[in-house]
């Protein structure tokens, strides 16, 4: 059989399956929130119900995909990779921190409905419940036979690859890293004895160096190489230039193929550099943020879902699809002709600086460069 001579994978923004979400999937957690306003999780959907309609709790662990489980089937990605920002928990003990995230064991089928192969853990949620939250996030995903990738047991496991085999005939590799200018905790870094996050404390050559190490002890000829990271903080546009500067090292000096940017509440720029793609913010995807005000101007309630073919001979980007999707009623649901307008525009206008361009085609957007 001829091997393929592509590789598709799905990536997304922060999946945020905790509070108000999980309220009304078939296991809730227990509500009780720890945040300065809120006290509850019911306040969430409470919110999201007032803004646009009752939300028909509970719900099937498919209900919040919605439409991008129809999108998943058409496009049938060989690996499907998102960043997780939520542990997966019963514990009762929330870290000294204003805002936890929390999903209840039982509700992790929510995951596996969409085919989920890896999710990035190397974010600021992830240990929102301590040590504890994180290992009983770890040992639900790996039940459900999930990979992980960006936090772990100990330093060597945090920054060990999530290793995806696929139909195409290669491996995806995917190294989690979370950024301390996205609010991670340099606290929160695993060690040699004890459980965490990969954390980057810098942009600099030394942790470049270091990445490409994890990199060359990892990788096989043919593999696909993804970086995904948590960087840079939730609102605006702009790209810092020490995050530039450090995708364009990764992809020179580490051999990355995909990085895969997030924090950011809305979609960010994308730049293709030396044939590889830069997603300097995926935004939101799966959220609870419904009927909270505020910041209405980055449209956060509009998501993609992005879909780079890889062509395997040069591990370069061959095509750039993106599904654009709505969040409504806790459910990702198709756009409007005027919201599907207002992300090609905005895509246009930030992808631009690069002068690349953003074209329909096909029912879905797809970046055009040279």
């Amino acid at each position: 059989m001829e091997r393929p001579r592509h590789l598709t994978l799905f990536l997304c923004g922060d999946v945020m399956t905790g509070r108000g979400i999980d309220q009304v999937l078939p296991h809730p957690s227990r509500p009780r929130l720890y945040e300065p306003a809120v006290s509850s999780a019911f306040d969430y959907v409470d919110l999201a119900e007032r803004k646009n309609g009752p939300i028909p709790w509970p719900v099937a662990f498919g209900y919040v995909w919605g439409a991008a489980l129809d999108v998943l089937d058409e496009v049938r990605p060989h690996a499907r990779i998102v960043n997780l920002e939520t542990a997966i928990t019963t514990s009762e003990t929330p870290a000294f921190k204003p805002i936890h995230y929390r999903m209840h064991p039982a509700n992790v089928p929510v995951l596996t409905a969409a085919g989920i192969d890896a999710c990035v853990l190397s974010n600021n949620h992830v240990l929102d419940w301590g040590e504890a939250g994180l290992l009983d996030t770890l040992e639900a995903l790996d039940r459900a036979g999930i990979r992980v990738a960006g936090a772990g047991r100990d330093r060597a496991a945090a920054r060990a690859p999530a290793v995806i085999d696929t139909a195409a005939g290669a491996r995806v590799l995917v190294f989690g890293l979370g950024a301390t200018d996205s609010g991670i905790p340099g606290s929160w870094a695993a060690g040699r004895g004890w459980p965490g996050v990969h954390v980057v404390p810098d942009f600099s050559d030394a942790v470049v160096a270091a990445v490409a190490r994890l990199v060359a002890s990892a990788r096989r000829a043919g593999d696909v190489v993804v970086a995904s990271i948590h960087w840079g903080g939730n609102w605006g546009y702009d790209i810092p230039p020490e995050h530039r500067r450090f995708a364009h090292a990764l992809i020179d000096g580490a051999g990355i193929d995909v990085v895969h940017g997030h924090s950011s509440h809305h979609v960010k720029a994308i730049e293709v550099y030396r044939g590889c793609p830069i997603f300097y913010g995926c935004g939101d995807f799966l959220t609870d943020y419904e009927g909270i005000e505020g910041y209405g101007e980055f449209r956060d309630d509009l998501v993609l879902m992005y879909f780079p073919t890889i062509d395997l001979a040069t591990g370069h980007l061959a095509r750039l699809r993106m599904t654009p999707l709505r969040l409504r009623n806790f459910r990702l649901n198709p756009p409007s002709p005027a919201d599907r307008a207002w992300l090609r525009a905005t895509l246009v206008r930030e992808c631009g600086r690069f002068g690349h361009r953003v074209v329909e085609r096909d029912g879905a957007l797809e970046l055009a460069w040279e």
